[in-house]
């Protein structure tokens, strides 16, 4: 049987942050003086952009959310941003394995994931240990090797900010800062990085600049074939959690964080899986893997073609026609990673809507 102390110690935690959201504004109303922000969507994304009933976009609480999101004072030492760790021009990723760019300068031992089109996601983390935007800021912001911060001591730093106050205030109506207007602004930036322009969208859509080569397009055939029963749909990702045979066997150290979407579910069934990550923009968030043990593209191929181990709940898909991983050729490698390029989105990248404010 699975041990479960991980599982009491999640539940504890979301136990915590439920009353504490509660306990800090959960009910507060969108203030009358924001005004409602419309985003766009391409047409092969998704027709609209969800968000919860409790945190509607306005023009207010996206720009709070973005000075929030660069500012170090959301850290205990005044020195780590999100965007520390989350850089536009890297898709939001930070280029490391394992980042030391938190308060304790410590490995953190998951790689930092992309930011992009988090708004269609129903879990976050790798393991979906977050179920939305608005409850994803609290562990980054608390956790030791992160950010560092108490909660309180954070809203009151900035209730004493020359210009956060008003800021709050334009956006949600309310005379005190609390946890839950900084998650809640957070959340409605994070809805906004869209990525749906690149090459490859052109392409879909049949718009100018939308050319792909004869070698793309044969990649993109081996991809439909080969990946995207998992890196489904134009977002490139099922939402769903994988063993994509990395290991053989799952440490229950570091409170099982290994264990992957088993140490949130407690069930033997889901240990070493691991979110589903968009492949959007992959060309720019190496190193890969939820660890970061994988440097390029060609080394995320070889292990697919050659490198799957066994363990208990290694994907079916990767156990085909007597044999582990996806039999890939060399030219079908070369294939494939040429399509994946045409996935990188440099307006995403270059967007002055999602950079630092000035």
């Amino acid at each position: 049987m699975l041990r479960r102390p991980y599982t009491l110690l999640v539940g504890l935690l979301s136990l915590y942050l439920f009353f504490l959201a509660s306990c800090t504004g959960e009910q507060e109303e969108v203030s009358p003086m924001a005004e409602s922000f419309a985003l766009g969507v391409p047409a092969n994304l998704a027709t609209s952009v969800p968000y919860p009933d409790r945190n509607p976009l306005t023009h207010e609480g996206v720009a709070l959310g973005r000075m929030l999101f660069y500012d170090p004072v959301l850290s205990k030492t005044g020195t780590v941003s999100c965007a520390t760790c989350h850089q536009q021009e890297k898709a939001f990723t930070d280029g490391k394995a394992l980042t030391t760019a938190g308060v304790s300068g410590k490995p953190l031992l998951r790689h930092v994931p992309s930011l992009v089109n988090l708004a269609w996601m129903p879990g976050l983390f790798w393991d979906g240990g977050a179920k939305d935007l608005e409850s994803l800021s609290f562990g980054p912001l608390t956790h030791p090797d992160e950010m560092g911060q108490d909660l309180k001591a954070l809203a009151q730093k900035l209730q004493q900010h020359s210009q956060y106050p008003q800021l709050f205030k334009k956006a949600f109506g309310t005379d005190s800062v609390t946890s839950a207007a900084i998650t809640r602004a957070l959340a409605q930036f994070q809805r906004t990085l869209i990525s749906a322009n690149s090459r490859y969208d052109k392409y879909v859509r049949h718009e100018t600049g939308g050319d792909l080569s004869e070698l793309e397009l044969e990649g993109l055939t081996l991809f439909q074939e080969h990946c995207s029963s998992c890196h489904a749909t134009g977002f490139f990702t099922d939402n769903s959690y994988h063993n994509n045979g990395l290991d053989s066997s799952f440490s229950p150290d570091h409170e099982a964080l290994a264990y992957g979407r088993g140490r949130i579910s407690g069930t033997p069934e889901d240990v070493g899986k691991y979110k589903t990550p968009t492949l959007r923009n992959i060309a720019l968030t190496a190193p890969y893997m939820h660890d970061g043990r994988f440097q390029t593209l060609e080394e995320v191929l070889e292990h697919y073609s050659a490198g799957v181990v066994y363990s208990a709940s290694l994907a079916p898909e990767l156990q085909q026609q007597g044999r582990l991983g996806i039999p890939l050729s060399p030219s079908e490698k070369a294939k494939l990673i040429a399509f994946l390029q045409t996935l990188t989105d440099e307006s995403f990248i270059q967007n002055s809507a999602f950079s630092k404010p000035q």
